[in-house]
């Protein structure tokens, strides 16, 4: 049975025992172990079910770690440390040789962050490692972003659950990445395309991949409720289709009416697109306890963080 604890020296010490802690971070809860202990590391493949070829995310307790990390440091990946860490933004770039191979899925980089949350940054500076932490979840389902979302999805395992809240982010983190000097998007996030093009200019997007990811989260089929999902722009026409179904309903901030809707999710009725993406998951998570027969799902504006809440929804519709 999974453990929900307050304890930061109590996850510290299982830490060091080469244990795996779920951790809260900003952005989802996270599958912790030490980054440099093979022990560990295989441990969190094996409880997540994750495919070895997925690399995973290294978190360092400051900006100042990053050249432990990483061999080669850009001046555009420099600037967007300085500017976002402690914060939602993943960095690829060439890995130090003391780095496990574990880690990298093989590859010569590695995705680093610092992760912007109290608990967790005090977790980090209690320990002499870093921490490689993929979303606390069954590989594939929906990220978890309260203690009770990990706990019910390991409720089998003796895993202890470090309570932090809820994530105020709601999804994970953006991932940038660099070729030949120009900043790449890997993964859409939590910092907006808008945010890191006012820091470093342009970016190239590369966001999908099916063998041999260059980061994490870029699947074509990922964050999936087992429930049917469908992604529309036109509520009115997809509750017709499934008129005799038991439908439940996840939009940005209006309501619908109709006879079939079991439940309905409204992210935000003021229209905030940071607010929306804090309630995501936890409104997948409750629309797939209720053996619904589809999830509809509206489609979101494609600017700002409608972008990645668009893009975790596309994931979660692919069949």
């Amino acid at each position: 049975m999974a453990l929900i604890s307050s304890s930061i020296p109590d996850a510290a010490s299982l830490l060091n025992q080469n244990e795996i802690v779920a951790i809260h971070t900003e952005t989802v809860y996270g599958l912790a172990g030490n980054a440099f202990s093979a022990i560990a590391l295989k441990k969190i493949f094996e409880l997540k079910q994750r495919p070895f070829y997925n690399p995973l995310i290294v978190h360092i307790k400051s900006v100042d770690d990053l050249k432990l990390i990483a061999a080669e440091i850009p001046k555009k990946a420099q600037v967007l440390a300085d500017t976002f860490w402690p914060g939602p933004l993943t960095l690829v770039l060439k890995k130090q040789a003391n780095i496990p191979d574990l880690v990298t899925a093989g590859k010569d980089t590695v995705a680093i962050r610092v992760p912007n949350h109290p608990v967790a940054l005090s977790l980090l500076k209690q320990l002499n490692f870093p921490l490689a932490a993929p979303s606390a979840n069954p590989f594939g389902s929906i990220s978890p972003t309260k203690a009770s979302h990990v706990a019910n999805y390991f409720s089998t395992s003796s895993l202890t659950v470090l309570e932090g809240g809820e994530c105020r982010s709601g999804i994970e983190s953006t991932i940038i990445g660099f070729e030949n000097e120009s900043a790449v998007l890997y993964r859409l996030g939590s910092v907006t395309i808008e945010e890191i093009e006012a820091v470093i200019g342009p970016l190239k997007i590369n966001t999908h991949s099916e063998e041999a990811p260059t980061a994490p989260g870029m699947l074509s089929r990922h964050y999936a409720p087992k429930t049917q999902t469908i992604l529309t722009t036109n509520i009115s026409e997809m509750l017709s289709l499934f008129k005799t179904k038991r439908i439940g309903l996840l939009t940005f901030r209006d309501r619908h009416d109709d006879q079939n809707i079991v439940t309905q999710k409204v992210l935000s009725t003021n229209g905030n697109l940071a607010e929306a993406a804090t309630h995501l998951y936890d409104a997948l998570h409750q629309l797939d306890q209720l053996q619904l027969d589809v999830i509809i799902a509206e489609k979101f504006p494609k600017h700002g963080l409608g972008r990645s809440i668009n893009d975790r929804l596309e994931r979660a519709t692919k069949k």
